[in-house]
């Protein structure tokens, strides 16, 4: 196998890349990486000197590509699917690109300022620094449920690297603030939920579920491990 993915299927910004391999049917061996394990963290350190998760290694060609949107990048000109993730039109890649950056800036980074915080001692929590957090979420969901309008995916009407990009991002960041008032949001996540690739990542993380510190606050529907959709089943918390 060409292609090893050094992730932890528990990590958002991994799913970003299962989601898009799974996506095009690209054969790729996974290699989990505890960064809690001081030899696999330094391991991990020795490809990528920042030491973060997910990194692609290309056996064949000898390349190392860290970064999720650059690993898509990547997969998409060296091994491309049957629908490209990047549109070969420039306005519309420039658009795909751009939803991409929003997804990872203003979703990812909040939520997981909020998830951080969360796991601080007592008397160190940075209350101003969560409240500023929730309120880019309202902000980032505001401009995307405008965005949703025409319906489609999040940038166009072809599934690609900016709906990687938004599921692992909507799915935790919907667990720390609802998509309350915005419906558009909800029928896309809805749409995001019947999508294989999105619903084998999931399946794959439900293990790892305890982990995350707001466990008891993932939807039940994301907790059936025989889910072929998660869109129709109970929406409740545990």
């Amino acid at each position: 196998m060409n292609l090893q993915l050094l992730y932890h299927p528990l990590a958002s910004f991994c799913w970003k890349v299962s989601i898009a391999l799974y996506e095009n049917g690209t054969p790729f061996t996974g290699r989990i990486i505890d960064l809690g394990d001081p030899e696999q963290s330094s391991e991990l350190q020795g490809y990528w000197a920042v030491g973060k998760f997910p990194l692609l290694r290309d056996l064949e060609r000898q390349q190392v590509i860290p970064e999720s949107s650059i690993i898509i990048e990547y997969l998409d000109r060296q091994y491309p699917g049957a629908q490209p993730l990047i549109p070969r039109d420039f306005d519309q890649a420039l658009k795909a690109r751009l939803w991409d950056r929003f997804f990872d800036c203003y979703v990812q980074q909040p939520m997981q300022k909020i998830v951080g915080d969360s796991m601080r001692p007592s008397g160190s929590h940075d209350v101003d620094g969560v409240t500023e957090a929730r309120t880019t979420l309202r902000t980032a969901y505001a401009m995307f449920d405008q965005s949703l309008a025409a319906g489609g995916w999040a940038a166009g009407p072809d599934f690609g690297i900016a709906d990687c990009s938004a599921a692992p991002a909507l799915f935790y960041a919907g667990i720390l603030v609802p998509f309350t008032g915005h419906a558009n949001i909800v029928a896309y996540f809805d749409r995001l939920s019947d999508r294989a690739s999105f619903v084998r990542t999931i399946k794959e993380a439900q293990p790892y579920f305890p982990l995350f510190p707001m466990r008891s606050d993932i939807p039940a529907r994301f907790l059936d491990s025989n889910a072929n959709s998660f869109s129709s089943l109970p929406r409740s918390r545990r």
